[in-house]
């Protein structure tokens, strides 16, 4: 199958749950972003959980430096958890704090029940399985990320008020970290279940922690989208 900037592997997972894929890159939340619509109170509540999910996040990611096999995986994980913490949650920062919402009442913001599901269910797949099910469950969120961050930098209004947002996840740096993720994924999976991955005994779990968490990214826009 033709692959994808993100690798092989994610091109798999994604053409595996097509409509929970379209569901969540082209969501109600994320059209609102693209065009403008979406209220300034959806926005910060979304960013108030983001903040609280991308510290979760980064601790599943620092699990995936313990669960690693290769000194590479190690690498990119580590940067990762560098890329998350010391980068994108500024942008959070940044715009809370704007509207009077500083740094520590983002991280004792209280979770809403949908990012308490999602969390947990991301470092349970990497307590209960091993690096591969760990990537599965990351990968939405990162890659489904930069496919609409790309997206939304081509097509979105030019007075949306939201195009910093955008600039996170389409930046140049940020892409090149995710290509980074995607190839080393795909390392991953070959080292771990052959040249033919798809079929694994395996694959078919390790479609469904994608799948999954997948789903659970469209039950975060809903979120979104309710605390306006």
């Amino acid at each position: 199958m033709t692959g994808s900037v993100y690798g092989e592997t994610f091109a798999h997972w994604r053409a595996g749950c097509p409509g929970p894929w379209r569901d969540y890159t082209h969501h109600a939340f994320v059209e609102g972003l693209r065009n403008g619509s979406l209220s300034r109170a959806s926005f910060l509540h979304y960013l108030v959980q983001d903040y609280v999910f991308l510290v979760h996040f980064a601790r599943a990611w620092s699990l995936a430096v313990v669960k690693a096999e290769t000194l590479d995986e190690m690498k990119i994980c580590a940067g990762t958890v560098d890329a998350l913490v010391n980068h994108e949650m500024a942008l959070h920062v940044t715009t809370c704090a704007a509207q009077g919402i500083d740094e520590a009442a983002l991280f004792g913001a209280v979770e809403e029940f949908e990012n308490l599901a999602y969390t947990r269910y991301v470092m349970d797949a990497g307590l209960q399985g091993d690096f591969l099910d760990l990537m599965a469950a990351l990968a939405p969120c990162c890659f489904g990320y930069g496919e609409i961050g790309l997206r939304l930098a081509r097509s979105a209004a030019p007075d949306t008020p939201y195009r910093d947002w955008i600039d996170t996840y389409s930046d140049p740096e940020y892409q090149t970290v995710m290509a980074s993720v995607g190839q080393m994924i795909d390392g991953a999976i070959a080292r771990r279940l052959g040249p033919d991955p798809t079929t694994s005994q395996r694959w078919p779990n390790l479609q469904a922690r994608f799948t999954t968490a997948t789903r659970l990214e469209v039950a975060f826009w809903d979120m979104g989208l309710r605390g306006g």
